[in-house]
Parts: structure tokens; C-alpha cells; sequence
């Protein structure tokens, strides 16, 4: 079987869909903390707007390796690899 089966429970594509709201999230959170600690060193902050769009394009590769990563589990916890 392949990992886009509904026999596999959640395919690749609909895992992804799913993770993709909290990855990116997660990518803004980081980029907005980024912004404040860059404020040291005389960079203007970076707000919660900015990061959100920033956000958005970064989150696409960054979901894609989280995916993968969290599918590798899946697969390894039902004993498929």
C-alpha cells in the first residue's frame, strides 16, 4: 500500500491540510519573537500583521517537512516501517 490510501487512515494531503493552520502559526509566533529580539540590535519590531503574512509562504515547506515527520510516526506506530 501507499502512504495516500484511505486504507493508511489520514493521506499524506488531508494530513497536511490539517497541520497547515498550526504550522503556520507556529512559524509567525517565531518570526514576531524573532522580530522583538532583533529590536537589540537596532531593527525595527516586526508586528503580529507582518509576521502573519510573512508567515503564510514560510509555512508551506515548514508544513511539508512537519508532515512527513509526523506521517513517519504514524507509520511507525503501526508497525509499517
Amino acid at each position: 500500500m501507499t502512504r495516500d490510501t484511505p486504507a493508511d487512515g489520514l493521506s499524506f494531503v488531508k494530513l497536511y491540510a490539517l497541520l497547515f493552520v498550526f504550522t503556520v502559526g507556529a512559524v509567525a509566533i517565531n518570526l514576531f519573537m524573532l522580530g522583538l529580539m532583533a529590536q537589540a540590535i537596532g531593527l525595527p519590531a516586526l508586528s503580529p500583521v507582518a509576521a502573519l503574512l510573512v508567515s503564510v509562504p514560510l509555512g508551506v515547506p515548514v508544513n511539508w517537512l512537519a508532515t512527513r515527520w509526523i506521517r513517519g510516526l504514524m507509520d511507525e506506530a503501526e508497525g509499517k516501517r
